[in-house]
């Protein structure tokens, strides 16, 4: 019986193939970011608009993950309609264009990367390495940019059925930041995955503040929503956008305890759990990783996007207390 496991050496280069998860409709429309791809920053897919007025760097990224077009087509609907932050600068970034380019809504799951995950390569160690892939080229190419953010909002979606929430990381800025923005009401501060740094763990984020918000399942029209609820809120917040807000709502904190990472590649849940479900009490028994017991470790444990389908090394769910 364990509440977690320690780091796995290695990871795979993705956590499930396509024929080993259901099928999953793309219910939204691929963006067109093709009038945006060159941009004006000197780095392809980012595009800067400079208020002229003292304020903060704000930079929104969307296509990390090549697949999760809801943030790209929201960062798009901005630069359609040429926004102008009212104070400070603001940078629209697609990432990961390259994944983008071989979205397929009939095989979706297909541009998540190309050779690894661009969401797990920001430390330094790999940054300023030697290795090479296509998606540590683009981290590089994208960093210095990063370099100048004040604040950083990190656009992603889900697989698997979850409530929307936003990732804080550890640091106090990023909780403050997060907690003043509303939507989604869920924020969860943890310390990523064992198998590297994401985005928002970038060095840089120590002292700037980086979110990342996860709006819904991939390809769902509730994720767009939330996406333009979440980018808006956060333009509202740093005076960029003058807008009324909506009604406030109650928000949750949950602080994760544990990151479960999968030692084989027979990690099952018991029954296909809910981003965001609560289990009453400590020492349920929530799945089997091979031969061992995984139990939540304290009561009123928040499970945080399990993933109902993961191999070896990958996470395979975060377990938060509330509060």
């Amino acid at each position: 019986m364990t509440p977690g496991h320690p780091p796995a050496d290695s990871a795979p280069a993705d956590p499930a193939s396509p024929a080993e998860i259901p099928a999953f409709a793309v219910q939204i429309a691929t963006p067109d970011i093709s009038p945006f791809r060159q941009g004006n920053t000197g780095i392809p897919g980012f595009t800067t608009r400079d208020s002229r007025t003292p304020g903060p760097h704000v930079v929104l990224v969307s296509l990390i993950h090549g697949n999760e077009i809801a943030g790209a087509a929201i960062l798009a609907e901005l630069l359609r309609a040429r926004f102008m932050p009212l104070r400070g600068k603001l940078t629209l970034g697609f990432a990961n264009l390259a994944a983008f380019d071989r979205f397929n809504p009939q095989s979706p799951l297909a541009s998540r990367h190309v050779e690894e995950d661009l969401n797990r390569v920001w430390d330094d160690l790999q940054l300023f390495g030697v290795r090479r892939s296509l998606e540590l080229n683009r981290a590089r190419e994208i960093r210095p940019l990063i370099d100048t953010a004040d604040i950083l909002l990190d656009l992603h979606t889900m697989l698997w059925p979850s409530c929307p929430v936003l990732l804080c990381g550890p640091t106090a800025r990023g909780r403050e930041l997060a907690m003043k923005l509303g939507t989604p009401a869920t924020v969860v501060a943890d310390r990523g995955h064992a198998g590297g740094k994401r985005l928002i763990d970038y060095g840089r984020f120590s002292e700037a503040a980086g979110i990342l918000a996860e709006a819904g399942q991939h390809w769902e029209p509730a994720a767009l929503s939330q996406t333009r609820a979440t980018v808006h809120a956060l333009l509202r917040q740093t005076g960029m956008l003058t807008a009324p807000p909506p009604p406030p709502s109650p928000i949750t904190f949950a602080q994760v305890t544990h990151t479960l990472t999968a030692r084989t590649n027979r990690f099952v849940f018991l029954r296909n759990f809910h981003g965001g479900e609560i289990i009453p009490a400590a020492g349920t028994l929530i799945a089997h990783d091979g031969e061992t017991e995984i139990r939540t470790p304290y009561d009123n444990c928040m499970l945080v996007m399990p993933s109902l389908r993961v191999s070896h090394g990958h996470t395979a769910v975060r377990l938060a207390q509330v509060g």
